[in-house]
């Protein structure tokens, strides 16, 4: 397990959970602490699993316990290997490491099949051959009570009989269902005699076709956890309603272990949807090119995205453990990504809208290397050479022929500075046909090589550039929120809360030559622009970058307003 920041005491203090197993182990109740992460693999993690992976397996180094992994595969009609492949890729990238605990329910599914006997033998399940539609409908509501199955009180044995010709695949799927025999008039409905088997004729991808009968999810997490010895079975607040149907599997049972479970608020998040059946529909709709999408709240489309795995769990510290459900700006977690990747990433020029600039007065055949600097907050980060030439390549925003009162940059007459270059002087604009600025004729003062004046002459701008001979093409792809309402209202059409403008692609962008080299999952910053790491569908003849966030930080300056 890689080493992450652990919280400080008062960080501990006003975490719920740390608190109870502080006691938990104080009184005795637990020796140790497990925890588990349990994910369905019916598609990719998102940023609110993270939320939870940070928590369980953090605890459980905390607390020098472990924390397994283990997939939730009781429903193979949904279920695929990719899936699974995925999201341990995912844990191990965000730094965590479940070592030799790794479990499936799946490996549980002959002990779970005897435990749906004993349930029977105890008067406590039977086999009831309503529909799923008959079912909903004698379930009641919140505020009606529940009616009895006409198969409620059917006999042990004859539930066990129809049973075992259900494993062994006699009936249709929908014909009988295996159910609790618990309390028609709970008020939670949840306890309203719940479905513990059903008939799924679908190859599981570990089991094959051994089966025919699954396990529904409150069947199988229960009672995983008791056979694994978890101590703490962390899950969000939309399972509260859950935990006593938990809790009486486990009273019901001869299992190993009594598992406890605690909830704690889900993540939620401004300008995304972290509902998995929504992200299921933005994938199958073709809204966005696939689960890794950069625009997607998965791992997989964050860390594509240019977002480091640091960033991620110091967002999940930030947000923090609590009982509250509340949304969360998406500008904190984008304010994250800058702390982090101001520290690491590596310093590089690179011109989004290029605009070419002739320095006259600088020979034509001549070149020369200048010193740039990797990383001014790290002197460990080294320099770099980067090439000039006569002809460069500057933004075209960093130019205005007719420029207001407080714009700095290039314009006719004015001399500013070339990072790590020279003074330049614009002294001509040429258009074209259309009256388009296309070029710029400047000088530039060879006393002035660094950026520094030697007769102490200032400046108001420092512009970044790239020489136009040794220039690399690339396609810069900037990425916005994917929808365009903070809390977005999704009704039957999901397109229509999209951001149109979630994604611009730039053609023809200029970067400078040692970039050429850059690698997947290297997030670097471009001078002036942002942050932005190779696309994984880059390559030497297609240079391909995402931006990952923009430079200025909007959640910094909200925090400042309202502080």
């Amino acid at each position: 397990m890689s080493e992450i920041d652990k919280p400080n005491d008062e960080a501990r203090g006003k975490d719920f959970i740390r608190e109870i197993i502080d006691a938990d182990l104080q009184s005795g109740r637990v020796s140790e602490v497990v925890t588990r992460f349990p994910p369905e693999p019916n598609g990719y993690l998102h940023i609110g699993h993270a939320k939870s992976i940070c928590l369980n397996f953090a605890i459980a180094q905390e607390y020098s316990g472990r924390c397994h992994l283990r997939f939730d595969d009781t429903n193979p009609a949904k279920e695929e290997q990719e899936f699974i492949a995925a999201i341990q890729d995912d844990v191990r990238w965000l730094g965590f490491d479940w070592g030799q605990h790794l479990y499936h329910a799946s490996d549980y599914f002959e002990q779970l099949y005897d435990w749906a006997e004993h349930l029977i033998k105890e008067g406590k399940a039977y086999v009831d051959d309503l529909s799923a539609d008959e079912i909903r409908a004698h379930r009641g509501t919140l505020t009606e009570p529940g009616k009895d199955s006409p198969h409620r009180n059917r006999g042990a044995d004859e539930s066990l009989d129809l049973l075992r010709r259900m494993r062994q695949g006699e009936f249709e799927e929908g014909a009988r269902v295996l159910r609790a025999k618990i309390d028609m008039t709970s008020g939670n409905i949840n306890l309203r005699d719940p479905v513990l088997y059903r008939i799924l004729k679908a190859e599981h991808p570990r089991t094959g076709n051994a089966w025919c009968i699954y396990p529904t999810y409150d069947f199988a997490h229960g009672q995983s956890d008791a056979i694994e010895g978890i101590t703490h079975s962390l899950c969000t607040l939309e399972f509260a309603d859950h935990r006593p149907l938990y809790d009486w599997f486990i009273e019901s049972l001869p299992v190993p272990a009594t598992p406890h479970q605690y909830e704690f608020s889900r993540l939620n998040l401004t300008h995304t949807v972290l509902s998995k059946r929504r992200l299921i529909q933005l994938v199958a709709e073709g809204h966005i090119s696939g689960w890794d999408d950069p625009r997607m709240p998965t791992i997989a489309g964050l860390r594509r995205r240019g977002y480091p795995a640091a960033a991620i769990r110091d967002f999940a510290g930030r947000v923090g453990i609590t009982k509250s459900d509340n949304v969360i700006e998406m500008a904190l977690l984008e304010h994250c990504v800058r702390e982090e990747l101001n520290q690491s990433a590596p310093r590089r020029m690179g011109v989004l809208k290029p605009l070419k600039i002739v320095i006259e007065n600088y020979p034509e055949d001549q070149e020369e290397m200048l010193e740039a600097v990797n990383n001014p907050g790290d002197e460990t980060a080294g320099t770099r050479q980067v090439p000039f030439a006569r002809e460069l390549y500057i933004e075209q925003d960093d130019f205005m022929e007719d420029p207001p009162k407080k714009f700095f940059r290039m314009a006719p007459g004015r001399e500013v500075r070339l990072r790590y270059a020279y003074f330049v002087t614009c002294r001509e604009a040429v258009k074209n046909d259309a009256g388009e600025v296309v070029e710029l004729i400047c000088t530039y003062d060879p006393e002035t090589r660094g950026g520094n004046a030697p007769d102490g002459r200032k400046v108001k701008a420092t512009m970044h550039w790239v020489s136009a001979r040794h220039a690399i093409d690339a396609e810069l792809r900037l990425y916005n929120h994917l929808f365009t309402d903070e809390e977005p209202d999704i009704g039957d059409d999901i397109a229509a809360a999209l951001n149109p403008d979630s994604l611009e692609i730039l053609q023809g962008c200029k970067l400078e030559p040692s970039l050429a080299s850059a690698k997947a999952d290297q997030t670097l910053q471009l001078e002036r622009q942002g942050y932005f790491c190779p696309d994984r569908d880059t390559s030497p003849e297609r240079l391909i970058f995402n931006r990952a966030v923009p430079l200025r930080d909007s959640w910094a300056k909200l925090k400042a307003k309202t502080a």
